[in-house]
């Protein structure tokens, strides 16, 4: 197996990203390929030591900047370590692709370069959202701001497949996100969508509201790419809040510090479960090769994991496994037309 990583993605490359790949290499087996400029990328993996048959590295000239607009950047920039490891993607040369670079153009490369799997009008980012008793999974965290009834679907049945065959949850339990649990609440979108996933073979449980999502009642978060970019955002936020403000209350007084003593383990295993770089990055869900974003910012930890994550998707044959269970949705007539 190869798993495909932009080198010069994210706020922190060369260096983080290489020191990720190079950590990543304990976690799994088979090869890593770097793509990016060849002389920065090698003068980092200079200060490690490492397996050399492991990890490669394909010379590219060109960046895409976050402040680049995507669809032109894919379009021009035709030697950018992004491009260039998509298409190896699509040529089957790696078998899953990673990067932190441009979401938007990440989005655009992958269905431009990669294109999408038969039966899936809208590919949807699907990230793990940490709760009370593990973790569940959200889609569409941000791919898609506005959606139709079909897409909604698409997405669960996407995030259901990941959650089972990555996570490991078995028989998960799927919510569609509304401010009410009883069927008749939210816009016509959410309406009608409910009425949609009642009739699929996946294993529906209604809405939740979003009081309930970090309780972990449901395994797979179901929502438009603008509501679930908030959710994640939102409780990020708190829970980055909520840690600072827990320290500075522990500081406050002697007692205070002994007690954060006693507490030193509980709390670190609270912030390593509120800790995105535990989960590394999402998956691209529904383009016809495994394509991860890693957040922006990240550092070679959530690098490691995310290239881990990569690698079980890749393991579990999801694309394969997303094309032939795409297949057995019903197809159902909506109120609106659905984009090609």
């Amino acid at each position: 197996m190869k798993i495909g990583f932009d080198a010069m993605g994210g706020d922190h490359a060369p260096t983080e990203t290489v020191k990720g790949a190079v950590d990543a290499l304990s976690l799994i087996q088979g090869e890593i390929v770097l793509f990016g400029d060849e002389l920065k990328i090698n003068k980092e993996l200079q200060q490690y030591k490492y397996d050399k048959e492991r990890i490669s590295v394909v010379g590219t000239t060109e960046v895409i900047e976050n402040d680049d607009k995507p669809v032109k950047a894919i379009k021009t920039k035709s030697d950018s370590s992004m491009v260039v490891g998509m298409k190896a993607l699509r040529k089957g040369e790696v078998d899953a692709f990673v990067s932190a670079g441009n979401t938007g153009a990440l989005l655009a490369g992958s269905l431009l370069k990669v294109g999408r799997i038969k039966g899936i009008s809208r590919p949807a980012l699907c990230t793990i959202y940490p709760t009370m008793s593990g973790a569940s999974v959200l889609v569409d965290a941000g791919a898609n701001a506005e959606c139709k009834s079909r897409n909604l679907v698409e997405f669960a049945y996407m995030g259901s497949l990941y959650a089972e065959r990555v996570i490991g949850i078995q028989n998960p339990k799927v919510a569609l996100v509304n401010i009410g649990a009883e069927e008749t609440k939210g816009t016509p979108l959410y309406i009608e969508t409910h009425q949609m996933l009642k009739e699929t073979d996946l294993n529906f449980v209604g809405n939740v509201e979003g009081r309930d999502v970090p309780s972990g009642m449901v395994d797979v978060i179901v929502a438009d790419g603008f509501t679930g970019n908030i959710i994640l955002k939102l409780t990020e936020g708190v829970a980055l809040s909520i840690v600072k403000e827990l320290k500075n209350q522990i500081m406050k007084n002697t007692i205070g510090k002994i007690g954060g003593l006693l507490l030193k383990g509980n709390l670190g295993a609270f912030k390593k479960q509120l800790d995105y770089t535990e989960y590394g990055g999402a998956p691209l869900l529904g383009v016809n090769g495994l394509v991860v974003k890693a957040h922006g910012s990240s550092n070679a930890k959530a690098f490691m994991n995310a290239i881990k994550y990569a690698y079980i998707g890749v393991e579990s044959n999801l694309v394969a496994e997303i094309t032939e269970k795409i297949k057995t949705m019903p197809a159902f007539e909506t109120s609106v037309e659905i984009e090609s």
